[in-house]
């Protein structure tokens, strides 16, 4: 009996200092685990900390629009930082939102890059479809004001000629003109420019100026639509059917087409006031 008190005191013993091992065991790998997230903290600090991470010039920032590479110039005139600066105290949202609010960008987005330090943006450009023409308008001394010209993309968004021709001086310019104001033309401008992107007859100019009457140059002549209205897209449709009228009369003979009703669209001809009803072209 006395043998087994022994051995079990003894088994107790032994326990304990098995116990006693593995809690410094803990203790020191967790004292190593501190040390070493300590470390790494650091040296992650001292490495942020160092010259090497600062923006100093626009040549280590990479702008593609697409998959073309912007030059430095239009880096310089599109993002307004100071130099230099730290890359970890500069933020990329923010420098995108500011890119945003510019009219030649549509989306934009931000990134610092490491190796080497700079920041990479990419940029999707807004594409203008048309010139617009401001007509000129009169104060209270009884002056002009001079017309203002600019561009306009798809959606409506007014874009500054001189803003976007020193940003692409070798592009071409939209051959679509519009001439109004952006309040005579924006309420429905969508509407109207898709289903002009659809006809097959080529529209050169849309003038917006009289409220009452919308009217488009074309390669058949003038075209009358009267007041902007829900029929737009329809009345597009029947001039790209009377496409084939040019085979029939001369431009020059054509005073106006009127397509104010669309089921029952007028030519108007120079000579003697005559009008036809143009039914089923």
């Amino acid at each position: 009996m006395a043998d087994l008190v022994s051995l079990s005191r003894a088994d107790l013993a032994q326990r304990r200092k098995r116990l006693r091992r593995k809690q410094h065991m803990k203790i020191i790998q967790a004292i190593w685990r501190s040390f070493a997230i300590t470390s790494l903290a650091g040296c992650l600090l001292w490495l942020a900390i160092q010259p090497v991470w600062v923006l100093n010039t626009p040549k280590q920032i990479v702008m593609k629009s697409g998959n073309e590479l912007l030059p430095e110039e239009t880096v310089k005139s599109l993002l307004v930082l100071s130099y230099p600066q730290s890359l970890w105290r500069i933020q990329p949202s923010a420098i995108a939102d500011s890119l945003r609010r510019q009219p030649t960008i549509a989306q934009a987005s931000v990134s610092r890059r490491l190796f080497p330090p700079g920041l990479i943006v990419d940029i999707t450009e807004r594409v203008p479809v048309a010139i617009v023409q401001t007509p000129r308008s009169g104060n209270s001394e009884g002056a002009n004001k001079q017309a203002s010209v600019g561009l306009i993309d798809a959606s409506g968004v007014w874009i500054p000629l001189e803003k976007y021709t020193s940003l692409n001086p070798t592009r071409k310019l939209p051959s679509l003109k519009v001439i109004g104001l952006p309040e005579q033309y924006l309420p429905y401008w969508n509407q109207l420019y898709l289903s002009m992107n659809q006809s097959l007859v080529k529209i050169q100019e849309i003038n917006c100026q009289d409220p009452t009457n919308l009217i488009l140059k074309t390669e058949l002549g003038n075209v009358y639509l009267g007041p902007p209205s829900p029929q737009l897209s329809e009345q597009i449709k029947i001039l790209a059917q009377m496409r084939h009228l040019s085979s029939k009369l001369n431009s020059s003979q054509i005073e106006y087409i009127d397509l104010q009703n669309p089921e029952a669209p007028l030519v108007q001809l120079n000579q003697k006031n005559q009008k036809i009803n143009v039914r089923n072209p």
